[in-house]
């Protein structure tokens, strides 16, 4: 076992970053978590994560846009549930928020709409306030906005099935 903060060579960091910004794209906190968790010397990390900034192989605040754009599109998130995931990665305040703003409220209204749909064709509305429980629950994981849930999920459900 190595003492503390000999972790390697600043050619062996940046081989080990280059090899995970291969993978994807990561966010500066996500790289040096990794290289403190590999006990590279905290001067070493910075070196090494400053000179990838610089030939921009890492910028957080492209990485922030992207991540918010994608997991908003293909897994159906809120803006609360981004915002705790770019903190997570080690997002800055002021770059998560500028992602954050890409999405308006309409955006997330109409995506909770889609996620709601899609979810109705498995639940049964025999028991609208059971239905209505699970679905505003559903949209609440994914970090909705509470009175956006119910009044997207009353809205749904009242067009399939209207109250009697």
């Amino acid at each position: 076992m190595r003492p503390e903060g000999e972790g390697g060579t600043e050619a062996q960091a940046k081989e080990i970053c280059l090899r995970l910004l291969a993978d994807r794209a990561r966010s500066r906190g996500e790289l040096a978590d990794r290289l403190r968790r590999r006990e590279f010397a905290p001067d070493v990390v910075d070196r090494v994560l400053d000179r990838l900034t610089e030939v921009g192989l890492i910028d957080d605040a492209d990485f922030a846009r992207e991540w918010v754009r994608s997991r908003h599109t293909y897994s159906g998130k809120g803006k609360r549930a981004l915002a705790v995931e770019l903190r997570r990665k080690g997002i800055g305040p002021d770059d998560a928020a500028q992602a954050l703003d890409l999405i308006d409220r309409e955006d997330e209204r109409a995506r909770a709409g889609e996620l709601v749909d899609r979810k109705l064709r498995s639940v049964s509305l025999d028991d609208r306030e059971k239905a209505t429980r699970r679905l505003v629950g559903m949209l609440a994981r994914r970090g909705f906005p509470p009175g956006m849930c119910y009044e997207v999920v009353k809205e749904r459900i009242g067009e399939i099935d209207p109250p009697r």
